[in-house]
């Protein structure tokens, strides 16, 4: 009767052992078909896109004498008008702005904006002048290394705001002002950077295609808004405000909803490449050395 008794007991142990060894294995197979799925879903999709309207506030941006429009307000239109487009066209991704009124926003906060959400892009809008009013067209910009004096021209503008903050040596490490600190920006290699110049080049194709703007290229500069940035990010700048028929072109509900649009479809371009896994797997200069036709905008 006692071995009976024992006997039973160590079949039961058993079997109860067993029973458990059996939904280990089932929980852990679970886990690994929902985590497998779970990944599968959402390594390679774009959540959330950041758009920063540059300038803003007591930063007036480019201005031009004599007219009313400030870059700052032209930045501000283009960039709710891509975030609806962007919107309308994908319900499910998030557009977050840096601002979406006339405040200023200092350039490390727009980074910060970015890295805090998660965004997995940054498209940063901005104006371009000179003192000339010949020049014209769309410039597409990554962060890296200046290559001519023309694209330094640009980056001071742009970092012009950097004089309206404080602290910047607490907040960048370093004084994005000074010679040593352009030097610093314009050597960051950033991680993203071939995704970045890829989605520069996507916009690119979109205006050469569908617009009738100069075509000036996708360029490498040290700009301060770019250098905090932990996703791929590109600084557009949509037009000069200098150019008498592009300052028209650029201020009008009209030209401004073509911008937007452009951009909106070369940010459909990168999602579709992106999330297929078709991005070019490419070196950084051979992407940004890659070619796309220039075009001259029509006289008037």
């Amino acid at each position: 009767m006692f071995n009976s008794v024992v006997n039973f007991k160590t079949a039961f142990s058993r079997f109860i052992s067993k029973t458990i060894f059996c939904k280990y294995i089932l929980y852990i197979g679970i886990f690994t078909v929902l985590t497998s799925q779970v990944f599968s879903q959402n390594i390679n999709e774009i959540h959330t896109v950041v758009i920063d309207a540059g300038h803003g506030g007591r930063d007036p941006g480019a201005v031009w004498p004599g007219i009313g429009n400030k870059e700052k307000t032209i930045n501000l239109d283009v960039a709710q008008k891509l975030g609806k487009m962007i919107k309308d066209r994908f319900p499910d991704i998030n557009v977050v702005y840096t601002r979406t009124k006339d405040i200023f926003v200092e350039l490390y906060q727009r980074a910060e904006i970015a890295n805090k959400v998660k965004a997995d892009l940054f498209i940063s809008i901005h104006v371009n002048s000179t003192r000339k009013t010949s020049p014209n067209g769309v410039e597409f910009w990554v962060l890296g290394l200046n290559r001519a004096d023309e694209n330094l021209e640009v980056v001071k503008k742009e970092n012009a705001s950097l004089k309206f903050e404080q602290n910047l040596r607490k907040n960048y490490g370093f004084d994005p002002t000074s010679p040593e600190g352009a030097i610093i920006m314009t050597m960051k290699q950033n991680q993203h950077l071939n995704q970045s110049i890829q989605f520069a080049k996507l916009i690119e194709g979109r205006f050469v295609k569908e617009d009738n703007q100069l075509n000036r290229g996708t360029k490498q500069a040290g700009f301060a808004v770019l250098y905090k940035t932990s996703m791929p990010s590109v600084l557009i700048e949509i037009g000069f405000i200098s150019n008498p028929d592009e300052r028209q072109y650029i201020t009008k509900e009209t030209g401004q909803g073509k911008i937007a649009n452009n951009i909106a479809n070369a940010f459909a371009d990168y999602k579709q490449k992106y999330e297929s896994g078709a991005l070019k797997k490419a070196t950084s200069l051979e992407l940004i050395n890659q070619k796309i036709p220039s075009i001259s905008p029509p006289s008037s």
